[in-house]
């Protein structure tokens, strides 16, 4: 990891960016159970784009851009504080999101070429929440400006504000303002209420998180390894297991191929003769999507696979394929709604909820980001259509999930 005297990335100035417009003095915004179960970990997101679509004289256009978009997320300009009954909400006072800009001592091609994780995080600033959150931001963005004039955008925020699709559209709406386009989905902050949904379905997962609510994590220090697949790379896997899982996705065919080569390397544990995989999926994703895609907060669902050893360890990678994406397309809507049934429940007699515990690990975790935005005519990953200019895409986007620890 680079030395303070060597970091490449150093930040030179530092302001805040409040909305266009106040909020109505004295507006709180509740956290939901999803949101609460969430915040032990934060969220770090990068968009590295070739070209610097901003010069000086385009810096004021731009917080212009960033302050009329944050007059629709006032959760985002606002500031924490504990409710009547101890869970955390959102004082909606327009306190504003921390922008920062710092410059990068070499060009993009090499930064992705040579940045690792840890230097990676140098681009997305973070500072954990103080005893008193009342003037700390939960929100924060950084432009760091490359030599040669490539920009990277970092945004950093608490898991408990927002999940990776709701940072990705806050971004991306930024974009689509900054060009003079009506925003494509705007923020939705409340989901229909619990009893206007089925649940009589048993909740199948309630085992899994209860085990994970009590899983001690061991404290040891885990090692970050980033993998690249070209598209090429990607289509040649997905047509190898095609006779085995014809409808199978690059995330299916990724996380059986993680899954049975991290497997080969570690004996199961305790001799038990299972290997498990916790899937996590986007519930905005699923058709018909029971939660709108515009929804600012909380979606994603952890589940658990559940593997004999034989089948993972010597099963062709084809079989493990098709039982991935047989797992996480059988997701069903129910099962979202009894997840925050069963974090309702965890509630206290004052109406607290339980302390969160880690979502992501201890188990190996596979998060399925393969959330798109789909018309009439296109069907695009979201994350690049986040364009400050007319088809000028990302080149790369990066998430990073804080606060995970165990083996994997």
């Amino acid at each position: 990891m680079p030395t303070q005297v060597n970091r490449r990335v150093n930040v030179h100035s530092k302001l805040t960016v409040v909305s266009s417009r106040p909020s109505g003095p004295g507006k709180t915004d509740p956290f939901t159970a999803m949101d609460h179960a969430m915040g032990l970990h934060t969220l770090h997101v990068v968009f590295y784009y070739r070209t610097n679509p901003f010069f000086d004289s385009d810096l004021t256009n731009l917080r212009v851009s960033l302050a009329e978009l944050l007059c629709l997320y006032p959760r985002v300009t606002g500031r924490l504080a504990r409710g009547k009954d101890g869970n955390w909400v959102v004082k909606c006072n327009d306190a504003g999101v921390r922008m920062l800009r710092a410059k990068v001592k070499t060009t993009l091609d090499e930064w992705l070429r040579s940045a690792d994780e840890c230097e990676e995080r140098d681009l997305t600033v973070w500072e954990d929440m103080p005893d008193d959150p009342s003037i700390w931001s939960p929100f924060y963005i950084q432009m760091n400006d490359f030599e040669g004039g490539g920009l990277a955008i970092g945004l950093s925020c608490t898991h408990m504000h927002a999940d990776p699709t709701s940072v990705t559209m806050l971004l991306k709406s930024w974009t689509e303002l900054h060009r003079g386009h009506p925003i494509s989905h705007p923020p939705i902050f409340h989901l229909p209420p619990l009893h206007l949904h089925d649940k009589s379905s048993p909740n199948t997962n309630s085992k899994y998180y209860a085990t994970k609510s009590k899983t001690e994590t061991p404290a040891v220090k885990m090692a970050t390894i980033t993998f690249k697949f070209s598209n090429s790379v990607i289509k040649q896997c997905l047509s190898k297991v095609h006779d085995k899982c014809p409808n199978a996705t690059p995330f299916d065919v990724l996380a059986a191929m993680f899954w049975t080569r991290i497997a080969r390397l570690k004996s199961p544990p305790h001799n038990n003769q299972t290997q498990t995989l916790s899937i996590c999926i986007d519930f905005r994703t699923l058709k018909p999507a029971p939660v709108p895609f515009g929804y600012f907060g909380n979606a994603f669902h952890f589940s658990q696979l559940s593997l004999d050893s034989e089948v993972v360890n010597n099963g062709g990678l084809g079989e493990v394929v098709g039982i991935v994406h047989h797992h996480a397309a059988g997701l069903k809507e129910e099962e979202f709604w009894s997840d925050i049934d069963w974090f309702e429940n965890r509630k206290g007699e004052t109406g607290k909820y339980a302390p969160p515990f880690r979502m992501y690990g201890p188990e190996l975790t596979c998060v399925s980001l393969e959330f798109e935005h789909m018309n009439n005519t296109c069907q695009k990953p979201l994350m690049y259509e986040a364009m400050f200019k007319d088809d000028e895409k990302p080149v790369h986007v990066s998430y990073r999930v804080g606060n995970v620890e165990g083996e994997g």
